[in-house]
């Protein structure tokens, strides 16, 4: 069984239990990588107990223990070397969280067996800035028109989208650990953005103008329709301009032609 149905079929065995058993429901605790967190156990279940015990993961392994009647505290679990703490209240505090230590978290006394409070804790991973880079499209041959490609490399759980304003235009979602995800649109203008983002934090690429530059000799990005009509009007003035040298040369060369006709029949008489 995958891992992600494997943990959904925990997290539905758990909340029957919950149903079943009285536990408390349990709380989705959310963080981003690096950042400390504090799972606040219910203290007024626990206030009988002399004995706290905090177990984690699938396995339902110790990481730590307190003993309140001679306030000694013990960890056990390696992976927590250093970063866990656990205060009079038997709340468990992890430093330096990383995504590893996303799961199930268990506090539990010695007057049942029933966990008092369950934590599903899920640790997202530092979203980088997506990057934009110009692309084109081909058809056979020849180049047929011009894209911007957003994407993102070594990430997971994450929307990779592009928005004009606030309007969404489109998107694509990644579960799992991917090593990159990319996103493309055709010609736009500085009124788009490229978005990462997972439940907790977002990353923003804002698309720059400066990116809108000839993709081929016979392809050209359009960067929005003020810039089309600039680029319309400065060709018809170009245009207009190279009309107007030609009939000046024509013209030109016309009148020298007759001028020696002239001054070829003044000199025969």
């Amino acid at each position: 069984m995958p891992k992600n149905l494997f943990d959904m079929f925990i997290l539905f065995c758990l909340s029957l239990w919950s149903g079943v058993f009285g536990v408390d429901e349990v709380k989705s605790v959310s963080v981003t990588e690096g950042d400390s967190v504090t799972l606040n156990s219910d203290d007024t279940d626990i206030m009988g107990d002399e004995l706290i015990m905090w177990r984690f993961g699938n396995n339902n392994s110790l990481i730590a223990k307190m003993n309140r009647k001679d306030n000694k505290r013990e960890f056990y679990d390696e992976r927590f070397r250093d970063r866990l703490k656990l205060d009079q209240t038997g709340s468990l505090s992890i430093t330096n969280t990383r995504t590893t230590d996303s799961g199930l978290y268990r506090v539990l006394g010695t007057r049942t067996e029933t966990p008092l409070s369950i934590f599903n804790l899920t640790v997202y991973a530092h979203l980088p800035v997506p990057v934009i880079s110009s692309n084109s499209s081909s058809q056979g041959s020849s180049v047929s028109s011009c894209v911007f490609l957003c994407s993102v490399v070594n990430v997971g759980h994450v929307t990779l989208s592009w928005y004009k304003g606030n309007s969404l235009l489109s998107s694509i979602s990644v579960s799992d650990l991917s090593r990159s995800v990319s996103l493309s649109l055709e010609c736009l203008d500085d009124s788009y953005s490229c978005v990462l983002n997972n439940p907790i934090s977002n990353q923003t690429r804002h698309l720059n103008t400066e990116l809108c530059q000839p993709c081929a000799d016979d392809c050209v990005c359009c960067c929005g329709f003020t810039e089309a009509v600039i680029r319309l009007v400065l060709s018809a003035l170009v245009g207009v301009a190279a009309v107007a040298v030609l009939v000046y040369d024509i013209r030109y060369i016309s009148l020298q032609q007759k001028r020696r006709e002239q001054t070829s029949a003044s000199n025969s008489d």
